[in-house]
């Protein structure tokens, strides 16, 4: 098994971070749970894990029917009430998918992919922003790299999204759900790349804050900006689910399928990165690609032997459980255990000194881009460390 050597960083990265005007970079949310560690990643391997990252994702566009017949989204679980949605997005390429994150377990063979990321990926303040700022706080020579260009893939990513939809205008609501401290990060994210990209307004604000309107001058998505002022949005960055707002918002979703179809509002991820997000697609590709080196054995039916079973839309390693034989190894428990299962041949990750395992995270923006690592003693959940990395 690959062993993982890892390099102390030492050093306070919110000087460096409030020097950019990053501040919310620093919250707790960001700060406490990146590791005061890099792991030391030959530039060999990082290519190849960037290299299966975009050979994975032209395999993902590769493996769907052109015209997404029933039975295909029925296998991948997507919800009824977004057919419309998702065939609308795949058949329009004016609804582009931004970004996602392939998680990868590097083994003896190369890298295998685990899962893709593909709607709602979160870690990109951790990847794009805090992990290079901890070699900068410590002090590390110029030399000393990253495969790190996700800020910018972001930016040219919405930056296309602009072109390909210049007839709308250049304003951006981001939209992430209630609470969630963790999503308000990421979506900072993308608006500042927004900014970047050329929008002239990027907005922020909790899912149940904003509002659509579906008749007369006002037909579109608004937000209150602030006190009394509401704006409206052409475009929408949404960090909420597509199979979560079908399911507690199907009024909302069948709304916003009609504004996307009449072209009064364009929204991403678009509808389509469900059917990447669908973990059932793992068994589907196994089908269209058997036996292929950056595959995991996967299948619809229970896997005879060491395997994985996971729910279709499991989030943060919920309800994941590892079978040997049929008898049940380690599992988690969440709120995800209604859900149809996929089975996938069980990959062990690379550890390091202190036993901990390692998975790749491999962010993908019109192309791979970036790593960045999760690390835990066991299964990776929502609060696995995240673990910077540096080029050897």
């Amino acid at each position: 098994m690959p062993a993982i050597s890892t390099v102390p960083l030492t050093g306070d990265i919110a000087p460096t971070l409030h020097n950019l005007g990053w501040d919310w970079a620093v919250e707790d949310v960001c700060q406490h749970y990146v590791a005061q560690e890099a792991v030391q990643l030959p530039e060999e391997q990082a290519d190849a894990l960037l290299e299966a990252a975009d050979t994975l994702y032209d395999m993902l566009v590769q493996a769907v029917p052109d015209e997404l017949p029933d039975d295909f989204l029925r296998r991948l679980a997507i919800p009824e009430l977004l057919w419309d949605a998702v065939r609308h997005s795949w058949a329009d390429d004016r609804h582009w998918h931004l970004y996602g994150r392939f998680d990868l377990a590097k083994t003896p063979d190369g890298p295998k992919l685990l899962e893709f990321n593909a709607d709602t990926a979160t870690s990109l303040p951790e990847a794009a922003v805090v992990q290079w700022a901890s070699l900068v706080a410590a002090g590390l020579n110029e030399k000393d790299r990253q495969a790190n260009g996700l800020f910018e893939g972001l930016q040219a990513q919405l930056t296309h999204w602009l072109e390909l939809n210049d007839d709308l205008t250049p304003t951006l609501l981001l939209v992430y759900l209630p609470g969630s401290e963790e999503d308000a990060t990421n979506c900072a994210v993308v608006a500042e790349a927004a900014l970047a990209a050329g929008f002239e307004l990027a907005h922020l604000c909790e899912a149940d804050a904003m509002t659509v309107s579906m008749a007369g001058a006002d037909r579109g998505a608004w937000a209150e900006v602030e006190a009394g002022q509401w704006q409206k949005f052409d475009f929408v960055f949404k960090l909420v689910p597509w199979e979560i707002l079908a399911e507690e918002e199907p009024e909302l979703t069948t709304d916003l399928t009609q504004l996307m179809q009449s072209r009064d509002v364009v929204v991403a991820n678009p509808a389509y990165s469900l059917l990447f997000q669908s973990k059932a697609m793992l068994a589907w590709l196994w089908q269209e690609f058997p036996h292929h080196p950056l595959l995991l054995e996967a299948s619809f039916e229970e896997l005879p032997g060491h395997s994985v079973r996971k729910p279709v839309f499991g989030r943060e390693g919920q309800n994941v459980t590892e079978l040997r034989a049929g008898q049940l190894g380690q599992a988690v428990e969440g709120d995800f255990a209604q859900q149809p299962q996929v089975y996938q041949r069980y990959a062990a990750l690379p550890q390091d000194a202190q036993g901990r395992y390692y998975q790749a995270g491999v962010f993908w923006a019109g192309e791979a881009c970036a790593i960045g690592y999760r690390r835990d003693t066991g299964f990776m959940t929502n609060l696995s460390e995240f673990v910077p990395h540096v080029l050897l």
